[in-house]
């Protein structure tokens, strides 16, 4: 098996092999760690040091699944029609546990085996898989944030965003997701396994041996890194600039206006959180492509490059750990401000309890949080 995996792994065209063909390349040639002699499916790590990261990964995979998949079935099973939070919900819960069911399981078992198990072809579908389903959950974190932007900063436009733009922007998401993550597939870039030998990623190595490699990486960089992280991260500045300016203000509205300013600013938090843990679980791994791309060739070792895909892999987990946590916070606070009124109506004399129960109005229910 091993032999023939050999083969195949030598045998599968590469753009890159065909820049290495040509004579008249005029810089000097980088061989990248799939292609030097060798197995490039083996693992580089020790066996202790794959069965970690295996038994790591799949508990990160299980917790995953099981969480995301209790949103989407929470959240779906509501007998009334999903808001625009609701929809973007379940949208990063789809592309959660899609990466949890679809890429988890081939690397457990390829590090149990101590080696990717899957050939060239299992390594292009993997690659596909964590960068669609990657790619995707950030861009709907951009849509979540544009959408807390306009609520929060412009008013007049927050309004506007009903159910059917809601699809739309989704529909968006898709689609852009599917396109870049289909590019190295037609030509454009490749998948290829990473230094350690039991994951497949986007060929970042690509970058040292052709200018077209570095147009490749720079895109895909810009396109699903660079740009949605910037418009995240505006959106979010602006929204704590305009909530300081505006505190004031809002204290002199009706009870109204201050109940609904208040939920749509914890749903701001929760939302700040969800892109916060995302972007910590990814930004290490996208500085490593970095260096793999632009830097020093195998200027990091290959243990150090193990640590970020793993905390790049547990992102999928967090998002349902802040959904509870908030929920959990929200039901305590509940609690407690019941228990409070409970306590002070038995204090009261009665005449003047139910006197009070005449003139006191009925409190708003809370709003559920969803997002």
């Amino acid at each position: 098996m091993k032999k023939n995996s050999l083969e195949a792994g030598v045998a599968e065209p590469s753009p890159l092999m065909a820049v290495m063909a040509n004579s008249t390349w005029p810089y000097p040639v980088f061989v990248p760690h799939y292609l030097l002699p060798g197995d490039p499916f083996a693992s580089k790590l020790s066996r202790e040091a794959d069965i970690l990261a295996a038994f790591y990964i799949c508990i990160i995979g299980i917790l995953s699944a099981i969480g995301n998949g209790y949103v989407i079935y929470v959240t779906i099973k509501r007998k009334t029609k999903l808001k625009p939070p609701e929809l973007m919900t379940v949208n990063l819960a789809l592309f959660d546990f899609g990466i949890s069911v679809t890429g988890k399981p081939f690397f457990v078992a390829s590090s149990f085996s101590h080696r990717w198990l899957f050939g060239w072809n299992g390594c292009r579908f993997y690659g596909w898989t964590g960068f669609f389903f990657g790619c995707g959950s950030l861009i709907t974190m951009t849509v979540v944030s544009l959408d807390r932007y306009l609520k929060i900063c412009h008013l007049q436009y927050g309004t506007w965003l009903k159910r059917r733009h809601t699809f739309l922007c989704l529909a968006f998401v898709w689609v852009y997701a599917a396109f870049w993550a289909t590019m190295p597939l037609v030509g454009w870039g490749n998948y290829a396994p990473e230094p350690f030998g039991t994951s497949c990623t986007l060929d970042w190595w690509l970058a040292q041996a052709s200018v077209s490699g570095q147009s490749f990486v720079m895109t895909m960089l810009f396109s699903c890194l660079i740009l949605p992280a910037s418009i995240i991260v505006y959106s979010y500045v602006m929204i704590i600039c305009k909530v300081k300016s505006t505190s004031e203000e809002i204290s002199h509205y009706d009870a109204r206006i201050r109940n609904n300013h208040a939920l749509e600013m914890k749903l701001t938090k929760v939302a700040m959180l969800i892109c916060a843990g995302f972007l910590i679980a990814w930004i290490p791994y996208a500085v490593v492509s970095v260096v793999s791309a632009f830097g020093e060739p195998n200027s990091i070792p290959i243990p150090v490059s193990v640590i970020p895909t793993l905390l790049a892999k547990s992102s999928a987990m967090y998002n349902p750990i802040i959904y509870q946590l908030v929920d959990l916070r929200r039901k305590c606070s509940s609690c407690c401000l019941m228990a409070m009124k409970k306590r002070r109506n038995f204090r009261k004399t009665r005449f003047f309890a139910i006197s009070g129960s005449f003139k006191d109005p009925a409190p708003d229910k809370e709003a559920q949080i969803e997002m």
